[in-house]
Formats: structure tokens, C-alpha cells, sequence
């Protein structure tokens, strides 16, 4: 069967290459094992970290190469005696593990042990309770390859491929029986599902039945409870996408075949799954505004959206169509828009990444929701595929970011809101303009880890205490210039 295919960003046409890059770069992220749930406006997996016996302190998974066992299920308490591999599950090659989840008290993750091929894991931080949970895929040595891992009512949702029916909708209560397919929702060639959230005590997700391409459906991981909650395009995949719940509804970005991908509102019936606006009206059939990043922030949903005429801007809604709203057009140069990345919560504002055309190129701004508390914080620039993922940590009463200032590459950051206060954390990478590439964060015990390159010894686990002092590599898991960390 074929592995899940990725779609267009929602408002931008076909482009295989960017496609590529998409999916490398998501490759890259999952490998970290980490989305931080705090600063993101929609539904992401947890933080991989789990209690530990003895200290007290937490513990986080993740997948790393020592040169020796290849990638493999490492953790990690913060220190150098308390970094080391968990276990060598594949012993012949790299088993890959990704996809980590917290479940019922362990990880969860996809892995392969060089016999089954990718399929479900967990650990509960031992060697002898490290465990392949189901061959899924029996038909041979080619793997399940189980993702997208959602908790609902108990349970643990993902899609897998059992080598019959396609990728399709599956769950687990951690045990060999009770992992099972919930629907073979598409018949002919799997529906492959995805973009899950959770709502109403329902599982909502994105998915094919082969009729009309990807529409919005729901399980409450019966057969009976799975089922589509409207065909949003009669013509084409609507690829619902971006969930985010605000004021007992789900929203989330969609294309109805005839507006483009526009913002859109659930309350999980059919006669209740509307378009909220048409934003881009001046683009033709199609065109659509693209929202994406959907943030709940003071009683309001803000978003980022292009209405074809001020470009990529901030917006925000009431769920009515009045009441959906630019709150600045920051670059206000016709048609070019301030190309704005991210959205993460920091002490009841915004925090994102723009360009308002002025020429003193792009920033890192704030809003308060309105037009005159939308402002520059500084002219420093945040890295613009960790943002789209989310890439903001809230620790110790500051955000922490990857940016950079045009002299020293892109380096660890940290704002408290104001100009005076946005500086860099410490220049990690001591090669004038060369980036340490310090991203993947999260809190661990007191300490903020990420991932960075100090061009010695490769890219590998670092830890702050948000001082330039207390920023220190936690260990170097592949000894000399190679990378623990991919």
C-alpha cells in the first residue's frame, strides 16, 4: 500500500518541490520528538516527557545516533550521566523511533526492529519493558508505520497500515487485543486520515472514502460512531485541516471546491459545518485565504490569512462573518502583505514573526488583539519553519525562540515583550554568521533543552537555565564532529 500522501498548504497551489521540502522538514521535527502544546493554537501531540523513579524529575524520549547502534530510543534527565540509549531495538540498523506519545504511563512510538518492519512500541523506560506492542502488518517485513497518535476516552488512535486495508483508523489500549482497526473506511485503497483532534469526546480528522476525496469526519471509535460529517466539496478533497475548538466549535481551514480554503466552524452536525467567511473574494474560483495557525487568545480566534488584496496578514473572529476581521494590515504595500509566520501565547498577547515593508526587513511582533497594540518587539529575525511548527517555549516568565540578529546566524533567543529585552541567550556557534540551528525545545525539571550545533561537536541535546553561563551541551551522544541529533 501507499504511505499517506501529503497535501497542499491550505490557499497554495500544487508544488511538488515545496511538497519535498515540507516533508523533510516534518521529518526533521517528529525525529526531535517534541511539539510544544503551550504555543500552539491547535491540536498537537503531548510533551514527551515522562516522571522518573528516584529524583523526582522528568524524563525525555527521543530518537538519537551515537555512530555506534544507529537511531534508536534514547532519554534523558538533563545531565550527562542521565543522557543514554534505552534500547537497542533494531541491532542490525537504525529502528527509527518516532511519533512519541504518553500513554496510560509510558511512551508510545512507531519503530523497527529489522524483523517486523515499523510498527507500534512503547516503553516504560527499561530495556525489558521496551516492547513492540502488535505486528500489525503481517503480511510481511514491511511494517504498519502507526502515526498521527491521539488520546480519546482512554484509548490510543492512530492510523497503521495492516498490509490489507490501507492506512486506515486504528486504536489501542496498550495491549496485543485490544489494539485494533476502529474502520476500514475506505475499502478499495485506505482513507488515509489525518489532521486528528479531539472534540466533544469525538475524534475528528480528515479522510477519503473513496468518493470524493478527503472531507471532515468524526469516530467515537465504534463503527458506528465513524462516520463523515459533511461532504464540504462535492468536487474534490476538502482537506480539513488546522483544528481548533473556540466557543463550543471546532474550527479548522477547508476548501469547499468553490471558494478555496477558507475558514470554517463545526459543532459536529451536518447543518452545523459552515463556511464562517469568504475571505479572499477578488482572487476568482478557489483562490481562498489560506488560514492557517488558528489561536485562541482573550475570547477571540486569531489566524493568519491573505484576502488578495493586503497580502499574509493577522486576523481574527467572533464566529460571525462581521465579526471576522484583519486586526492590522501591517505591511500595508498593495498586495504584498507582511508575510506572517507563527502565533504563540506569551502573558495574554500574540507573538509572531512579520515584515511591515518599511525596509528594515523582518521583526518579531506582538498584538494585543488590536490595531494600535500590534507593534514590532525587535528587528531580530525568528526562524521561519520553527515557528510554523510552533517554535516558541514559554519558560521562567520569557519566550525562548531561534532567531537571528544578521550577525551571528540563527542562535538561542528569549523575549520578555519588550525591546530592551529580547536578546540573544548565547552565540553557540562561536563561527561569525554560522547558525547552531537551536530549536526542539522543551522543559524539562527546572531546565529549557533544545537541539543546537556548536560547530565542534555536531548537533546535539543542550540545556538553559536563561543564562548565557547555564547554557551548556548536555551530552555529546556521538563523540567528535558527527551528530547525535539528526
Amino acid at each position: 500500500m501507499n504511505r499517506p500522501q501529503l497535501n497542499p498548504l491550505p490557499g497554495v497551489g500544487f508544488n511538488p518541490v515545496l511538497l519535498l521540502i515540507l516533508a523533510f522538514h516534518r521529518m526533521l521535527a517528529l525525529a526531535a520528538g517534541l511539539f510544544l502544546a503551550a504555543c500552539n493554537g491547535g491540536t498537537s501531540p503531548p510533551t514527551i516527557t515522562v516522571g522518573s523513579s528516584g529524583g523526582g524529575a522528568d524524563v525525555y524520549y527521543f530518537e538519537a545516533d551515537d555512530d555506534v547502534s544507529g537511531y534508536e530510543l534514547w532519554r534523558t534527565d538533563g545531565t550527562a550521566a542521565g543522557t543514554y540509549m534505552v534500547r537497542d531495538i533494531n541491532a542490525s540498523a537504525s529502528s527509527g523511533p518516532d511519533d512519541f506519545t504518553i500513554f496510560n504511563g509510558e511512551v508510545y512510538f512507531s519503530a523497527d526492529d529489522g524483523v517486523f518492519g515499523e510498527e507500534l512500541w512503547k516503553t516504560d523506560g527499561t530495556v525489558g519493558g521496551t516492547q513492540m506492542v502488535l505486528d500489525i502488518n503481517a503480511t510481511g517485513p514491511w511494517g504498519s508505520s502507526p502515526q498521527n497518535f491521539t488520546i480519546l476516552n482512554g484509548e490510543l488512535f492512530f492510523i497503521a497500515d495492516d498490509g490489507v486495508s490501507g492506512y486506515e483508523l486504528w486504536k489501542t489500549d496498550g495491549t496485543t487485543h485490544g489494539t485494533v482497526m476502529v474502520m476500514d473506511i475506505n475499502t478499495a485503497d485506505g482513507s488515509y486520515p489525518q489532521n486528528f483532534a479531539v472534540f466533544n469526546g469525538e475524534l475528528y480528522f480528515s479522510a477519503d472514502n473513496g468518493i470524493v476525496g478527503h472531507q471532515l469526519w468524526k469516530s467515537d471509535g465504534t463503527v458506528a460512531g465513524t462516520h463523515i460529517v459533511r461532504y464540504i466539496n462535492f468536487t474534490g478533497s476538502a482537506f480539513p485541516s488546522g483544528f481548533t475548538e473556540f466557543n463550543s466549535e471546532l474550527y479548522f481551514s477547508a476548501d469547499d471546491g468553490s471558494s478555496g480554503t477558507e475558514l470554517w466552524k463545526t459543532n459536529g452536525t451536518e447543518a452545523g459545518t459552515v463556511l464562517v467567511k469568504d475571505i479572499n473574494i477578488v482572487g476568482g474560483v478557489g483562490a481562498g485565504s489560506g488560514p492557517r495557525r488558528l489561536t485562541v487568545l482573550n475570547g477571540a480566534l486569531y489566524f493568519l490569512a491573505d484576502d488578495g488584496l493586503g497580502g499574509r496578514e493577522l486576523w481574527q473572529t467572533d464566529g460571525t462573518e462581521p465579526g471576522t476581521v484583519m486586526v492590522r494590515d501591517i505591511n500595508p504595500n498593495p498586495n504584498a502583505g507582511s508575510g506572517a509566520i507563527g502565533l504563540a501565547r506569551f502573558n495574554g498577547e500574540l507573538y509572531f514573526q512579520a515584515n511591515d515593508g518599511s525596509g528594515s526587513g523582518v521583526a518579531l511582533w506582538k498584538s494585543d488583539g488590536t490595531e494600535a497594540g500590534t507593534v514590532a518587539v525587535r528587528y531580530v529575525t525568528p526562524y521561519i519553519y520553527d515557528l510554523e511548527d510552533g517554535g516558541f517555549a514559554i519558560f521562567n516568565n520569557e519566550l525562548y525562540f531561534r532567531g537571528s540578529d544578521g550577525i551571528n546566524g540563527d542562535e538561542l533567543w528569549k523575549t520578555d515583550g519588550t525591546t530592551a529585552g529580547t536578546v540573544m541567550v548565547k552565540n553557540i556557534n562561536l563561527t561569525v554568521s554560522v547558525n547552531s540551528y537551536a530549536s526542539n525545545f522543551r522543559l524539562l525539571d527546572g531546565l529549557l533543552l533544545f537541539d543546537a550545533d556548536d560547530g565542534v561537536n555536531g548537533n546535539e541535546p543542550w540545556r538553559t537555565d536563561g543564562t548565557e553561563s547555564g547554557t551548556v551541551m548536555v551530552r555529546d551522544i556521538c563523540p567528535g564532529p558527527c551528530s547525535g541529533i539528526d
